[in-house]
């Protein structure tokens, strides 16, 4: 009989020593179990067992406390990075009666570009690319076409507040690629003074500025020369 109890006073006390390891919160258990004398021999008193449903509470309560450390905001730390990469495009619909203006230099042609500005669709093209690989808002809310004092406007004003929103920032152009779109005229009795000028707008040099110009094969808009298309990837680098 008294191994049978002491086997039992040894498994209460064992239990109650999982459950503080459990919990961890030694405080949430029953009172310590108090020692008493049986013929000179020390034992210890059962301690009272948690009911199931104050064992749920105290499980609910750590899981809550747990929670709320856990979902704390993490302050994240704003860095600069050595590079950024954007992109551009522009569209315009050509009509007859408009000059065709392409990197800000005149091209012959019986249609131009239809725009708010001078409808100048690489200059725009790459001020797009320049505002996105800076993550600002794209050209068409900085330099909206319902704002009159854009109405003709040069678009080499555009670029100008591009290259100064990112000198400010401390970047300069690593290299630029740009690609025309259109079917008509040939661009390529152009190529070399409109990559001359955009590089000269930009503050660049030429060796890394590169124009490419395409066809559209008589596809669609721009294959039936109704429109003209640019395609613009930058790469700026921290100064």
């Amino acid at each position: 009989m008294a191994m049978a109890t002491s086997t039992r006073l040894s498994s209460s006390s064992s239990s109650s020593l999982f459950h503080s390891h459990i919990t961890k919160n030694p405080f949430l258990l029953p009172p310590a179990a108090a020692t008493i004398s049986v013929h000179g021999v020390s034992t210890r008193r059962r301690p009272k067992s948690l009911s199931l449903s104050q064992r749920s509470s105290v499980i609910s309560a750590l899981s809550a406390s747990s929670a709320v450390e856990v979902n704390e905001p993490v302050k994240k730390s704003v860095r600069t990075l050595p590079f950024r990469v954007g992109h551009g495009f522009d569209l315009h619909r050509l009509e007859p009666g408009y000059p065709l203006i392409i990197g800000g230099i005149d091209i012959p042609h019986d249609r131009g570009c239809e725009a708010h500005s001078d409808g100048d669709v690489l200059l725009h093209c790459v001020v797009d690319a320049i505002l996105g690989a800076l993550g600002l808002p794209d050209i068409g809310q900085i330099f909206p076409d319902s704002d009159p004092k854009w109405k003709g406007a040069a678009s080499s004003v555009f670029i100008k507040e591009a290259v100064r929103l990112m000198d400010e920032a401390g970047y300069e152009i690593g290299n630029l690629d740009a690609t025309l779109i259109l079917q008509r005229p040939k661009i390529s009795p152009h190529k070399e003074t409109i990559r001359s000028n955009l590089s000269k707008l930009l503050g660049a040099d030429p060796s890394v500025v590169n124009l490419k110009a395409k066809t559209h094969e008589k596809v669609d808009s721009l294959g039936e020369n109704r429109s003209i298309a640019a395609h613009t990837v930058i790469l700026l680098m921290k100064k």
